[in-house]
């Protein structure tokens, strides 16, 4: 009946359906229904005529536009399936059943050439991560080509493919609706939630397993790049953030863990949080991973809009299964669309990015998306080695897989990591705060940058009550009104006055300080602040972005993460710039943090998972601008 059903649909040009095997699962999931498309992802339709319904969307990259972010719009549709049929299919029978003929590819190459990528590279890694615009940002390139069969046969071909020789995938799928085919295996969690549990799943790095597969020696060396394991630290970061603002409880690390798929090895951290926001806002809040756009986020889609050619249709958004649950919600499930096939009209389009950050270089960069492009090719079965040469063929594979993160000394070097994160963020922290500073009010002045939502959940650990303002919508009665103003952090020159953001923060800094009222500056704020004070500002020799060091903060050292590109200086052994103290680099002059009468500032990020002493560090400027 199961396998019947599924024959009908596949004959069917005008029916929808989804397969899905999820990882570990021993069957297929065939779900089918009408097609709605939506707007806004608020418009889902979870319930239907006072029933709860479960919905599967395809939501496009352009949804962030929901968030404030700008993105380029190509039209690809909110689309649900309402479903109105979920069976399991034993995936053995559905292997048998599936086509398997090879699917010829033509006319087939990246549309943007490697020379033209690493020249946009170049340009990212020097004109916005030079210029402060952000932490590191993902530019993608497509692999596209031609086929001559129908394309609901490749696509099922290809998901068979992928069923019989992937491993490791969180979900592997297909889905069909008109217009719009894509074949994929994921291996990430964006984000789930379930029974008020949210979790999201930072992957980042990517170890290209050498012919013969991986071994220990091979993933050793990948363990141990600079690149890939700052990039892990980013994207952990910029995801924290989003819990921050879905969790009431901010959010906990677990990890690190390898993913061990067939082709390629990625390193991964598992966040949790408990939250009871509709699953729709919970996905709108976490609007999109960094493992696929950069941090900070909305400077990432500006970024991306100002580099990448054309649109991203479903690159780097989400499909997403709402099921309703025994609370009389829904749960949440949503993959992150990467390693994804998508196939419309005789077309194929394989779109993949490389992130880049300071560290980057272009040739690797561009051998990063050949590898990517051969990776999800070779799974399908569209490409061997003879074809790409970054790509692997299944004869290649070890006759047996073992899992590399069992070696002891793999798994010892990955524990390691954890030593230069802060406990904060890997410990439970609960839902009652109880801190030094209960009773009094804090507002944090968010200058498009999101650490502001882990700021503000540290705040809140403190005891203090805590509102968050955008730059462009705060008040000044609002600013008057608090005990505590945190103004946050943000991309940019901060001597750039014709920018309104960065005006904006002068005001907010400048209004603090004449009022002689409790005034905490955080990195791009704490530059202003010096600025104001006549220390002069002036870009770095190399962006610290993601960079973890060990500074003076007046009377004691602290271990704290630095994302910055402009810094403050003064001349070696200053100690006071007018009405402040300074602690300083004893030899650049860097500034590191300022205090006065009613004021404190910091460089580095203290909400930060590399601020190993941030929380004590924060209790301390806090107390200074009190005092």
């Amino acid at each position: 009946m199961t396998l019947s059903r599924l024959a009908e649909l596949t004959a069917d040009p005008a029916a929808s359906f989804v397969l899905i095997a999820r990882d570990g699962a021993d069957t297929v999931e065939l779900l089918s229904g009408d097609v709605v498309d939506v707007d806004l992802l608020a418009d889902i339709p979870l319930t239907i005529d006072g029933t709860s319904r479960e919905i599967f969307a395809m939501v496009p990259y352009r949804q962030v536009r929901e968030r404030g972010f700008v993105a380029q719009d190509d039209g690809a549709p909110l689309r649900c399936v309402i479903v109105d049929e979920h069976l399991h299919l034993p995936t053995s029978e559905l292997l048998a059943a599936l086509p398997s003929d090879p699917v010829p590819l033509h006319d087939d190459g990246f549309d943007i050439a490697d020379a033209e990528y690493a020249a946009i590279v170049e340009k990212v890694i020097a004109e916005e991560i030079g210029r402060g615009e952000g932490a590191n940002f993902v530019i993608r390139r497509d692999f596209t080509a031609d086929i001559d069969m129908d394309d609901r046969t490749a696509a099922l071909t290809w998901f068979r493919a992928l069923l019989t020789h992937e491993r490791g995938a969180y979900w592997t799928f297909a889905v069909f609706t008109p217009g719009h085919i894509a074949v994929g295996a994921s291996p990430e969690a964006h984000v789930v939630a379930r029974e008020g549990v949210v979790t999201m799943n930072p992957i980042s790095g990517t170890f290209r397993h050498p012919a013969g597969g991986a071994t220990k020696e091979t993933l050793i060396d990948f363990l141990a790049s600079t690149k890939e394991t700052e990039e892990l630290f980013m994207v952990v970061d910029e995801e924290l953030k989003m819990m921050s603002a879905v969790c009431s409880d901010g959010g906990r690390i677990t990890g690190p863990h390898l993913k061990e798929m067939s082709r390629l090895t990625h390193t991964e951290y598992m966040l949790r949080g408990r939250s009871t926001l509709d699953p729709r806002d919970i996905l709108r809040e976490t609007m999109f991973a960094p493992t696929v756009t950069g941090s900070p986020m909305q400077n990432a889609c500006a970024v991306i809009r100002r580099h990448e050619r054309k649109p991203r249709g479903y690159y780097s958004g989400v499909a997403a299964l709402f099921t309703p649950n025994a609370d009389g919600g829904h749960n949440l499930d949503a993959p992150i669309l990467i390693r994804t096939v998508y196939l419309q009209d005789g077309e194929l389009s394989v779109p993949v990015g490389a992130t880049l950050v300071r560290h980057s270089d272009p040739q690797g960069e561009v051998s990063e998306t050949h590898g990517k492009a051969a990776g999800v090719l070779g799974a399908i079965g569209a490409i061997d080695r003879d074809r790409v040469a970054e790509a692997r063929s299944d004869a290649d594979a070890p006759a047996e897989e073992r899992a590399l993160a069992d070696d002891p000394q793999v798994a010892a070097l990955l524990s390691s990591r954890n030593a230069r994160l802060a406990e904060f963020w890997l410990n439970p922290q609960g839902e009652e705060f109880t801190g030094p500073f209960v009773g009094r009010t804090a507002l944090v002045v968010d200058a498009e940058d999101r650490f502001t939502t882990m700021l503000a959940h540290q705040l809140r650990h403190l005891g203090l009550t805590v509102t968050i303002a955008g730059w462009s919508e705060v008040q000044d009665a609002d600013l008057d009104a608090a005990d505590l103003v945190v103004a946050g952090p943000g991309p940019g020159d901060p001597r750039d006055l014709q920018n309104r953001r960065i005006a904006r923060m002068r005001d907010v800094v400048a209004r603090r300080l004449d009022a002689g009222a409790p005034l905490l500056a955080v990195c791009l704020s704490h530059q202003i602040l010096a600025d104001r004070l006549g220390v002069a500002l002036t870009p770095l020799d190399a962006p610290h972005q993601g960079l973890q060091k060990s500074v003076p903060v007046f009377e004691e050292n602290a271990s704290i993460g630095f994302y910055n590109t402009f810094t403050a200086r003064v001349a070696p052994e200053t100690t006071t710039v007018g009405p402040a103290e300074v602690s300083a680099d004893a030899a650049s002059g860097d500034v590191f943090a300022l205090r006065g009468a009613h004021f404190a500032s910091v460089q580095g990020h203290l909400e930060s998972i590399l601020s190993r002493d941030g929380i004590r560090t924060l209790e301390r400027l806090v107390s200074h601008a009190f005092a």
